[in-house]
């Protein structure tokens, strides 16, 4: 799908996962950004409480066990964010294989039906419409002053959802945005800790419960940022 130079005819959701462990179903937080007629219209961000204890990557996103243990669990939280997903064209994500082995994996475990919309990757968009390489979030963001708090759910969203609209302000350059698989399409992505992270123009979003994702993020350690897994770089 070519994204660039349609910024008044397309509906998307942004949409970011950071997850407890290596499993794909042990998301502890996400973030969605809609974005209508290239303005972002909606917002929203939740904790969810992960199938197991264990948290492995406290040290990159600062969420810990006892940040989710009162939280709802995924089957409970993705309903009520679902009505976000209708009439969109797209979900974007940074990073996409990523976050949407984590939607399709949340969903087989709770029993839901995933949603039927490709994915857009803002790895893959940032390269071909502005050739940037390293093209880690924090690379793109810098390059578009696109304002960032790393491995934050709701920021992330909402700066994958601001590259997209820079994406489609750009003068059309055929097939930039190349689309992801549906989530509901059989073939599983590679799945790999962290996500995306960062933010972008504005507030992020509302909070389930009270309990704000940002204000962890001080006690995330500084070896985070030079963290590599070793099949693919942490985006």
């Amino acid at each position: 799908m070519d994204i660039t130079g349609a910024r008044r005819t397309m509906t998307f959701v942004a949409i970011d996962f950071e997850t407890a462990d290596y499993g794909a179903d042990s998301a502890c937080a996400v973030g969605l950004v809609r974005v209508e007629n290239g303005r972002v219209v909606d917002r929203a961000s939740r904790f969810i409480r992960p199938p197991r204890r264990e948290f492995v990557f406290t040290y990159i996103h600062g969420i810990t066990w006892t940040d989710v243990a009162g939280e709802p669990e995924f089957r409970d939280v993705w309903p009520s964010l679902t009505p976000m997903l209708e009439g969109a064209n797209f979900l974007a994500a940074h990073n996409a294989p990523f976050d949407a082995g984590v939607l399709r994996a949340c969903c087989a475990a709770a029993g839901l039906r995933p949603p039927r919309l490709g994915f857009e990757c803002t790895v893959r968009l940032a390269r071909a419409v502005w050739g940037i390489y390293p093209t880690k979030l924090p690379d793109v963001c810098r390059h578009l002053r696109i304002p960032l708090r790393h491995h934050d759910a709701a920021s992330d969203a909402e700066a994958c959802a601001c590259i997209v609209i820079a994406a489609q302000q750009e003068p059309a350059a055929g097939n930039a945005g190349a689309r992801e698989p549906t989530v509901g399409e059989p073939a599983a992505p590679e799945i790999l800790p962290g996500g995306a992270g960062g933010t972008a123009q504005g507030a992020a979003g509302k909070i389930a419960q009270g309990a704000d994702p940002r204000r962890l993020r001080a006690r995330r350690s500084s070896s985070a940022a030079g963290f590599r897994s070793p099949r693919r770089p942490l985006y």
